[in-house]
């Protein structure tokens, strides 16, 4: 190696050969290794001629002569001139060459250097570090692109429970809380993973390896089953409690293909192959639905389910099972509704039909007292109400005299009292809340702000937000979110936060 940075001005052939045969071996350009040799001779021509001059090395790639030069940047001006060492005037270097102008380099060709035992030490260790920058730079490249892919590998070592695989020219990492529970890789073994993340860090590429990932277990299908390699059947969702329990979520792009029973395969065979591969983890595959209501009830099956309520803003589902079935439906730990809960993206609350039961007397009986305290009914004429899917005084208020009055046992003359009990209440409750709202200290200019009702404005109140400025200081989300009981919307919100400001902009 002490020879490889010793320039001269013969041809230096060894030099290329050289750079072949460290390119085949590390598996990089030769070019690379060539650039990290010009890199060696060009520290060690500064270490010779002074630091502060810019030296470049450049080696012949047919015949490997290597030629040292210095390079100085050209200024019009003396006084532009901030480093001798790297800067010159154009009158001083058209002494040299009369062709150059301001902004190109003059090059000064230097003497070839024999370098000294310790010189040619720090060149090789350039080299070598340079070559394994290359080297390292071809491994993130290649597996960057491979982010996504299942990988075979042999165990190389295992540090404190991560373990570090071999995958040839590369080294990845499977970390401890990557593995699947109760599995301990010995030095040796084969390892399947999947590559989830490639970066590029100080010491050099890291490939992290994952079988824990739920798209692992999704590439394992797609290897085990023809159909879903083809496209035949898709893969929407998959959840899994590693070395436990997963479900996976399918759906057939063919009428005439089952897609459960394509990935269960004959006698389970492809199920088994994948189940083999994560430790026994029990699969419950399922079909994908576009009913959200179908879909949760395959997802928390095996248990059986009578009734699904969907609230689709709030991103929630409420699933009644039959009271000997909701240990199975919960499943142990919670396991069952959790893996459905991440399935189907949506939080799932179950009840008992005892629990609905219980539940459903409990809001008619709320609902029946209110009716009976704001329209001065009894108790019959409040349930018909409620029956009938009344919810809130200012349903009643406002909802036609002929519906109603189609009510059995109502006419249209009980349905006229009864709209006029409830506007007087609504305004009763207004005018008290309106007081309320005085005495909690909420402004008038408030008051007078489009799309607050009384009731509103307590809310407020309660929450110290009680004049323009504190109305203007909230962001609309903010506002809605406190208002979120009256179902104020994000826009509304923006609308009344913007009129709150409205006399920052007339000041």
């Amino acid at each position: 190696m002490d020879n490889v940075v010793q320039t001269t001005a013969t041809p230096r052939l060894e030099l290329i050969q050289m750079a072949d045969m460290v390119a085949r071996e590390k598996g990089i350009e030769r070019d690379e290794v060539l650039e990290a040799m010009e890199k060696a001779i060009q520290r060690a021509g500064r270490q010779k001629y002074g630091v502060d001059h810019d030296i470049r090395a450049a080696i012949d790639r047919k015949n490997g002569q290597i030629t040292l030069h210095r390079y100085r940047e050209i200024f019009a001006t003396r006084d532009e001139v901030e480093d001798d060492m790297t800067q010159i005037t154009l009158r001083d270097a058209h002494l040299t060459d009369d062709t150059l102008a301001v902004g190109d380099f003059l090059t000064e060709e230097l003497p070839p250097i024999d370098l000294g035992r310790i010189a040619a030490q720090s060149a090789k260790q350039v080299i070598v570090q340079e070559v394994r920058f290359a080297e390292r730079k071809k491994q993130y490249d290649e597996f960057r692109d491979r982010k996504g892919e299942i990988v075979t590998g042999l165990v190389k070592r295992v540090e404190y429970g991560n373990v570090y695989v071999d995958l040839g020219r590369s080294e990845a990492i499977l970390r401890r809380d990557e593995l699947i529970q109760r599995e301990k890789p010995k030095v040796g073994e084969r390892v399947r993973a999947y590559i989830y993340d490639v970066r590029e860090e100080t010491r050099g590429p890291q490939i992290f390896l994952s079988r824990t990932h739920p798209i692992f277990m999704a590439k394992l299908f797609s290897m085990e089953v023809p159909e879903i390699y083809d496209g035949l059947i898709e893969i929407k969702s998959v959840a899994r409690d590693p070395g436990s329990r997963a479900k996976i979520a399918v759906l057939s792009h063919e009428v005439n293909i089952d897609p459960v029973g394509a990935c269960v395969g004959m006698r389970g065979s492809r199920v088994q192959a994948v189940v083999g591969e994560l430790q026994g983890e029990k699969i419950d595959i399922i079909p994908w639905s576009e009913d959200i209501a179908t879909y949760v009830v395959n997802a928390l099956a095996p248990a059986e389910v009578t009734k699904v309520v969907l609230d689709e803003e709030a991103g929630r589902i409420e699933v009644v099972v039959p009271d000997d079935q909701l240990s199975l439906a919960i499943g142990r730990r919670g396991q069952n509704v959790r893996l459905a809960s991440m399935l189907t993206g949506l939080e799932i609350d179950i009840l008992t039909d005892e629990e609905e039961s219980g539940r459903r007397q409990e809001e008619f009986n709320q609902r029946s007292g209110l009716f009976v305290q704001a329209l001065d009914v009894e108790d019959v004429i409040a349930h018909l109400l409620v029956a009938e899917g009344f919810t809130a005084v200012d349903e009643i208020a406002y909802v036609p005299v002929d519906e109603l009055a189609a009510i059995e046992g109502f006419d249209a003359e009980i349905g006229e009292e009864l709209r006029n009990r409830a506007r007087d209440w609504l305004s009763q409750e207004e005018d008290r809340r309106d007081e309320e709202r005085k005495q909690i200290g909420v402004t008038d200019e408030v008051a007078a702000l489009e799309g607050l009702t009384p009731s509103m404005m307590v809310i407020l109140g309660n929450n110290n937000i009680k004049t323009l400025d504190d109305v203007g200081d909230l962001a609309g989300d903010e506002l809605s979110e406190l208002l979120a009981a009256h179902e104020m919307t994000e826009e509304t919100a923006n609308e009344i936060v913007m009129a709150a400001r409205a006399h920052w902009f007339d000041e």
